[in-house]
């Protein structure tokens, strides 16, 4: 087999066919690599990439041209969504992140919901459609994934956190009406992203783990919402990459029920195990981000090696990466991948 290029490579193991090797991503969102290092030798700069198509699409070049990363990802982080639905954001700074400084809603009950009559012309989610639009002109080699935070976390970025989780068993009835109103939102949100030529969706859900929910509230707040969402996604021809935070014995033998083409996991998930639990499983990471972080290209070579040994599909960090993780470290990640498909 000849070499393939990073689209094609990607895509062909997300339709469970024929690739030359794994490939190596960072899918964005709550996986951005918008590192520190990157942003001071380009000068294309957070926070401003995150109200700017123009910036952020040569920002999201940046990464992969310095990271070795074979995808192009935006956005920058997970507050568009609840943004979009009136949450307050701090934009972060350089090294910092947004976070939601404060959410629309302190509860479910108090939660009101305006029809939702399609995306603002001036939201930040308008802004990175139209940066995967410019992505898509350029005809790269590299995929464009787009990056969507899923229903249970945005819910959970709407409505205060700690407050939600507890309705669900107080208010359950109301809590489903919150989720599924979401997942209306974000299926725009991803029709836009594919219509504009997003070639993957990646469904960041870290609120969603088995240790946060449990298996029951897992498979009656989580699952269905999730699957509905992937499922539209799957209409308009683009595959979804999941990405599950946590432990996830919790909720292992309900992974094969998410309906994605890729699951993505946390460092402590052994995904050698996971696979040859669910052979049919695409599986995706999961190099520890604190390796990444403090680690040296070393260890971070030996790691990378035993992930493409075990025959992981995917080969990515686990979660989100510090700001401050150095190129040399990612580019031992990325490299050693590489370096595979020359032997």
């Amino acid at each position: 087999m000849g070499e393939q290029n990073p689209k094609q490579r990607l895509l062909n193991v997300l339709h469970q066919e024929v690739a030359d090797r794994p490939p190596v991503v960072c899918i964005g969102g709550m996986m951005n690599a918008a590192i520190v290092d990157v942003m001071n030798t380009t000068g294309h700069t957070l926070p401003d990439a995150h109200f700017d198509e123009n910036l952020m699409a040569l920002l999201a070049q940046d990464v992969a041209r310095y990271t070795g990363f074979e995808n192009i990802a935006v956005p920058f982080c997970m507050t568009v969504e609840a943004e979009l639905l009136g949450s307050e954001i701090d934009y972060g700074s350089l090294a910092c992140e947004p976070k939601i400084s404060k959410e629309a809603f302190s509860s479910v009950g108090n939660v009101s919901f305006p029809e939702f009559k399609g995306l603002p012309d001036t939201c930040r989610a308008n802004t990175v459609i139209k940066a995967v639009r410019k992505l898509k002109d350029k005809r790269l080699d590299d995929p464009v994934i787009a990056s969507i935070t899923g229903p249970f976390t945005t819910a959970a970025s709407w409505i205060d956190p700690i407050t939600f989780i507890k309705e669900m068993r107080t208010n359950g009835l109301g809590a489903h009406r919150v989720l599924e109103h979401v997942t209306e939102v974000l299926v725009e949100f991803a029709s836009e992203l594919v219509r504009n030529g997003a070639d993957v969706i990646a469904l960041g859900d870290p609120t969603a783990t088995g240790e946060i929910l449990g298996p029951s509230h897992f498979k009656n707040f989580a699952l269905p919402y999730l699957n509905e969402l992937i499922d539209r996604i799957h209409k308009l021809g683009a595959p979804v990459i999941v990405h599950i935070c946590g432990d996830i014995k919790p909720i292992e033998k309900q992974i094969m029920n998410i309906r994605g083409d890729a699951i993505s996991t946390d460092a402590m998930v052994n995904l050698k195990a996971l696979k040859e639990a669910y052979p049919d499983l695409t599986t995706m990471g999961n190099l520890s981000t604190y390796l990444l972080e403090f680690g040296n290209p070393e260890k971070i070579t030996q790691v990378t090696r035993r992930l493409l040994h075990d025959g992981i599909d995917i080969i990515s960090p686990a979660c989100g990466l510090s700001t401050s993780t150095t190129l040399s470290n990612i580019n031992a990640l990325t490299g050693t991948v590489k370096k595979k498909s020359k032997k």
